[in-house]
């Protein structure tokens, strides 16, 4: 048992070169791997996305890219890759692959959320829970917090404002790994160092993510033949609620209109929209008051994604339940349950509620990164309470989608996005 512990404590040796250029065609692009000395010691990626994958983080330091006229990220805008020593308030264990890039991707999707004070909470590179809220950073990190108690376990913790005393101690009152925030207030890195394992970011560049929309980046996947895939990388262009398309298809001579959303439901389709560009494809996200109810990632199948966030929405609704109302998780309460009739009376209760408020996604938008093939997906969500949808459009059966939200009662919206969010 002491080896498979000592696996996660091997800091593995850094094989790779100090810098690597990447030519295309006369344009040469220059990356400077990034080290960090820590307790006198210097020191580069903990480990990759497992123990025993020695990785690196390099930055973009010299050269420009310009290609079909569009110009993209340059060198001196760096956030995650360009982190000191001085950046990492505490190194806690000091950063692995997937701690900084699940601070990435929050980043990615903070770009979209300038407007307002948001909050993240990552794992395994997907946000678990994220808000945005006029009330302030803190507010954002709570409802982020509380959309996805159970997930939020061992996360990351992105905020796109300096964060305050109240977010401090809302991240101390559960475990994370990750904090990263444009800046601290007073006091508040004094707070979260009472967790010494905690590695804590501060990333300047962050207060000023609105510089890098629809600025690309070049995007790399590597195959497992050792060969690459590059493209640019994915930009949102539902920047506002007036970028939304009106839903209308026709068949047959025949034109059908969705309803046009409310402020209120245009402004969380926005909102989850812009999540939606950090969240692994096949995606469905359900939202509500600036804050995510149910993220789904990465399921094959539309209406199979669908269902798979609607049964995650009604477990995390039990679950809150059953830790603001009696201390546990909803987990422990079944166990509990299991040997002693008031557990399971109270359990009963819980399920009888969540099943009553349909998981608390009454009311919600959901968006799809992909269109809806068939209206399977649609009418699943509409049985549970939907009232807007967002969806790229596209489909040779737009008709029926829109016939879908058409037929509900009260009659749902539906916009479209013109574009697709895949993420792989």
């Amino acid at each position: 048992m002491s080896d498979l512990k000592n696996m996660y404590k091997t800091i593995l040796g850094d094989p790779f070169p100090s810098e690597m250029k990447v030519q295309l065609g006369d344009q040469e692009l220059v990356y400077r791997k990034r080290t960090w000395e820590i307790d006198g010691e210097e020191k580069g990626l903990r480990y990759g996305e497992n123990p025993d994958q020695p990785a690196a983080v390099y930055e973009l330091a010299e050269g420009s890219l310009t290609l079909g006229g569009v110009e993209f990220r340059g060198p001196g805008k760096g956030l995650v890759s360009a982190l000191t020593e001085e950046n990492m308030l505490q190194a806690g264990k000091h950063p692995g692959k997937t701690n900084l890039t699940d601070v990435d991707n929050a980043i990615n999707i903070l770009q979209y959320l300038t407007a307002k004070p948001a909050a993240l909470i990552l794992k395994h590179n997907n946000p678990c829970g994220a808000a945005w809220s006029d009330k302030g950073v803190a507010d954002a990190l709570h409802k982020a917090f509380w959309s996805d108690r159970i997930a939020a376990f061992g996360g990351a913790v992105v905020v796109n404002r300096p964060m305050d005393l109240e977010c401090a101690k809302i991240i101390n009152s559960a475990y994370f790994e990750v904090v990263a925030a444009p800046a601290f207030e007073e006091g508040v890195v004094e707070e979260l160092k009472k967790r010494k394992n905690l590695r804590i970011l501060e990333i300047p560049g962050m207060a000023h993510l609105e510089e890098l929309v629809n600025v690309p980046m070049l995007d790399f996947k590597s195959l497992i033949d050792g060969g690459i895939v590059m493209q640019q990388s994915f930009r949102n262009r539902i920047l506002r609620a007036d970028d939304f398309i009106p839903a209308t298809a026709e068949k047959d001579g025949v034109e059908v209109a969705a309803r046009k959303p409310t402020a209120q439901e245009a402004d969380d389709l926005l909102f989850a929209w812009a999540v939606e560009a950090g969240v692994t494809s096949n995606s469905i996200i359900f939202a509500r008051n600036g804050a995510t109810v149910s993220i789904g990632t990465g399921e094959q199948d539309r209406v199979g994604c669908v269902e798979l966030t609607i049964h995650k929405a009604y477990t995390k609704f039990a679950d809150m339940l059953a830790c603001k109302e009696h201390g546990i998780s909803l987990y422990e309460l079944k166990l509990k349950a299991l040997k002693d009739k008031e557990a399971q009376a109270i359990l009963d209760d819980i399920e009888a509620r969540t099943r009553a408020e349909k998981g608390g996604l009454m009311g919600t938008a959901m968006v799809s990164d992909g269109f809806f093939p068939f209206r399977d997906g649609v009418d699943a969500a509409l049985a549970h309470g939907v009232s807007a949808i967002a969806q790229p459009g596209g489909s040779i059966r737009d008709h029926e989608v829109i016939e879908a939200v058409n037929e509900a009662s009260p009659q749902v919206a539906m916009v479209f996005t013109a574009q697709r969010s895949f993420k792989h």
